[in-house]
């Protein structure tokens, strides 16, 4: 198909959705409020729906009195019913796809329910939304002169019992229609390759010899890719390679550690970034402007929203509250009803609004990746944008990084252990640390309260870590690729103590 007739039916799609979008920017609320009924009235008569007599639940207060709030634990009895074939179960339309998915590198599997409304209606739809935003911010785009180079999860999918599990990226390839391969690459057998390192040589060797447009992936292991293209080549840039790539769209896992060694290989000023929010839970925002660091957060896409204040979570005064009464600035938990039949279900991320006209986000970390162990409440925000600082400061770069708490002992006080793989070395480790320390101070008050004359936290520990120590560790766990991380931060010392021995 020609490009301008492409660009033609792109462009009447964009004006077509642009109408939908508005219409939850202008009437949040009431959007959010006639989605949750909707759900409810679609699963009055599953097990989940009659269990807590959805039938008689007319408005939020009664949903939210009547429905309790649990994690993947709390589901985990009806979702191995649901996997073993079970139907109607906590969702009406059956459901045959799970997506396995893992907080943490040690965490046992989850497997997430996916329906067919989830799919077309959220994850789906949420990526040609994307591609509507960047083209209405972008008129002069050309990414359908080419393609997309994708880089998903690393498995195979599974039968098992009539339902299937595997990463969602491996699902989402599976459903997309016959003609959505021709305008991406790898071809979807790369794709789908389960040994990662092969599956790594594989996508460069299929995908330098095409014209890519855009990038999508996890920022670490989107990394890791370029610069083995660099390697493989014999290039120093990577638009030496793919001389109209204009855009790349990321997330999983934060942008703002990779940033600086990205504009590196990928110097044209002129080069996009679009930082998305997903899971295999949902997808919930989307960057909407160029040159931003605040996503939207999507309404329309059968998810309903609640938030729990982060001061709050965990104790007894724990209590959700709706989109219509969360504040500027403050960490909430997050809380989700979806089309997938999860109900009041804790995601483990938190997020801060930045904007409330319209609702925009940013991701500041994990319900359970912070360290607050002497009531200084750092979350994986403070330690990234402090690491970004100090390695601006000191002409250094980090690869990848993990932070645990060296507990009090006797009358030893307390600190913050840190283990860093640095691609470039600070020369002076000592400045490094100093710096860092007062990064952390500038960007956590109760941080700084810990240290203030050493009260209860001496100087933060660091220790550089060998080469490709955090690679080893996630190939040690089978856990390389797809959209596994590496745990920013731990209240206890269980990733810091095997990586110290690893590293030894």
């Amino acid at each position: 198909m020609p490009i301008p007739i492409v660009n033609s039916i792109a462009s009447w799609f964009l004006k077509k959705r642009f109408h939908q979008i508005e219409l939850f920017l202008k009437y949040p609320n009431e959007v959010q409020n006639e989605l949750l009924l909707s759900l409810i009235d679609y699963a009055k008569h599953t097990e989940f729906g009659k269990t807590y007599d959805f039938a008689s639940i007319k408005d939020y207060k009664t949903f939210a009195e009547r429905v309790p709030i649990k994690n993947y634990d709390g589901w985990q009895d009806l979702i191995e019913r649901s996997r073993h074939g079970e139907n109607n179960i906590f969702w009406p339309s059956p459901i045959k796809w799970f997506a396995k998915s893992s907080g943490t590198t040690r965490a046992k599997s989850k497997f997430i329910p996916v329906s067919s409304e989830s799919l077309e209606d959220c994850h789906y739809a949420a990526s040609k939304d994307l591609l509507c935003m960047y083209l209405n911010n972008n008129e002069d785009a050309q990414l359908f002169t080419g393609k997309s180079l994708r880089l998903g999860g690393s498995k195979e999918l599974y039968k098992e019992n009539g339902t299937v599990f595997g990463d969602l990226s491996a699902i989402l390839i599976d459903n997309m229609p016959f003609w959505a391969e021709f305008s991406s690459t790898p071809s979807n057998k790369v794709s789908l390759m389960s040994d990662w390192e092969h599956k790594m040589q594989a996508i460069v060797d299929e995908t330098i010899h095409e014209n890519v447009t855009s990038l999508a992936g996890v920022p670490s292991w989107m990394l890791v890719l370029l610069n083995n293209v660099l390697e493989t080549t014999g290039k120093r840039s990577i638009h030496d390679i793919w001389p109209n790539l204009e855009v790349y769209f990321h997330g999983g896992v934060s942008f703002v550690p990779y940033k600086d060694q990205y504009k590196k290989i990928l110097p044209n000023r002129d080069f996009k970034y679009y930082e998305i929010y997903n899971a295999s839970e949902g997808f919930f925002a989307i960057q909407d402007r160029n040159n931003s660091s605040e996503l939207l957060l999507m309404l329309d896409y059968g998810i309903f929203y609640e938030f729990i204040p982060m001061t709050i979570y965990g104790t007894e005064e724990e209590k959700a509250i709706p989109l219509s009464d969360v504040t500027l600035h403050q960490n909430y938990a997050v809380i989700i009803t979806t089309n997938a039949g999860l109900w009041r279900y804790k995601i483990g991320d938190t997020i801060r609004f930045t904007s409330l006209n319209p609702y925009r986000i940013k991701v500041s970390g994990r319900t359970k990746h912070h360290i607050n162990v002497f009531g200084e409440e750092l979350i994986i925000e403070n330690a990234e944008e402090a690491l970004k600082n100090v390695c601006n400061a000191t002409d250094s770069e980090i690869v990848d990084f993990t932070g645990a708490p060296i507990f009090m002992l006797g009358k030893e006080k307390g600190a913050h252990e840190w283990l860093i793989e640095f691609k470039t070395v600070p020369k002076d480790m000592s400045q490094f640390n100093e710096l860092f320390d007062d990064a952390l101070k500038s960007l956590n008050s109760d941080y700084e309260a810990k240290r203030f004359n050493n009260i209860t936290l001496n100087k933060p520990k660091i220790h550089v870590a060998r080469k490709n120590l955090f690679y080893d560790w996630l190939k040690q766990n089978n856990k390389l690729g797809g959209q596994h991380k590496i745990p920013r931060l731990s209240n206890t010392r269980e990733y810091m103590d095997e990586l110290l021995v690893l590293n030894a």
